[in-house]
């Protein structure tokens, strides 16, 4: 693979001192463990992650994966694009919230 920068969770900066366990988890398991697994790049498994919050209209989540993305490599433009044509798949409703999050982080951090 390409620039595999390691890749960092932040639950424990968010929950470390109310939820730990929920903290470690997040830290352990989706970040230490699945997003430095060397079979994908940080950069697929980005693309892959904003196309399937966006499917599922989980766009609470959706900034942090936006920015990390743009910090893998994904292009703003890619990410439009992205939502775009996952909006023609997994429902307009869903797309559209995604794309209201992504213009307000795109907008207010050009």
């Amino acid at each position: 693979m390409t620039d595999h920068r390691k890749q960092v969770g932040g639950g424990r900066n968010l929950f470390g001192d109310f939820a730990p366990k929920l903290a470690e988890l997040t830290d352990d398991v989706p970040f230490e463990d699945v997003w430095n697994r060397l079979e994908l790049s940080p950069r697929d498994r980005s693309l892959i992650t904003v196309a399937v919050l966006t499917a599922n209209g989980n766009t609470e989540q959706l900034s942090f994966h936006l920015d990390h993305a743009i910090k893998n490599g994904v292009t703003q433009e890619e990410l439009i694009e992205a939502i775009t044509h996952v909006t023609l798949y997994a429902g307009w409703p869903q797309g559209m919230a995604a794309m209201g999050v992504a213009k307000q982080l795109f907008t207010s951090n050009p």
